[in-house]
């Protein structure tokens, strides 16, 4: 696991030990980046499931404003720590060890422009954080929220679906405000 391009580019990233967290591989990294590199640079991001930190890291390498890392883990968290060391991209990170729903009860409404949701896979969790998203609008008016999900998860939400694609066994959702965020 590397940060792909950016300033870190090539820096190897820690995993968390053991088997509950799953990263995102290199090429999915890589592909989703390709698909909204017009949204990174300048942006305030969001990373909430953040695992090793890797999706975050990657938008400060390759230019994003700040990064709110959001772990509940303690030893994901320690990782994320160290990785934004590594990658020497810490003075722009926040870090924060809680769960993603009292995260998100907190922040400033419109305050992300980019947010990466990588819950665990199957359950209730990424259907939730979309839900909390949306009734605390915390999602500028341009901004986006990439979902990466199993291929076979479904779940509801109240945004617009910009584009899916599929990687094996893994589906990353593209979603928007509706309308750009104005009301219907």
């Amino acid at each position: 696991m590397r940060v792909v391009s950016g300033t870190a580019r090539g820096c190897k990233l820690q995993p968390v030990p053991g088997m509950n967290t799953r990263p995102t591989t290199d090429r999915v990294k890589e592909n989703v980046f390709n698909l909204i590199q017009d949204h990174v640079r300048g942006a305030r991001v969001l990373d909430l499931f953040a695992g090793t930190g890797q999706l975050g890291i990657e938008a400060l390498s390759r230019g994003a404003a700040h990064c709110d890392f959001v772990e509940h883990n303690k030893t994901a968290y320690n990782i994320v720590c160290k990785n934004t060391e590594a990658a020497r991209v810490s003075e722009r990170a926040g870090l924060h060890r809680m769960e993603s729903n009292t995260f998100l009860s907190h922040v400033v409404k419109r305050g992300y422009d980019l947010i990466f949701l990588d819950p665990p896979y199957g359950g209730k969790a990424l259907e939730n954080a979309l839900l909390q998203i949306e009734t605390f609008d915390i999602l500028s008016a341009d901004g986006i929220i990439i979902c990466e999900s199993a291929a076979e998860d479904r779940f509801t939400h109240g945004f617009e679906t910009v584009r899916e694609r599929r990687y094996g066994a893994t589906m990353i959702t593209v979603l928007r405000l509706r309308d750009g965020g104005t009301d219907e």
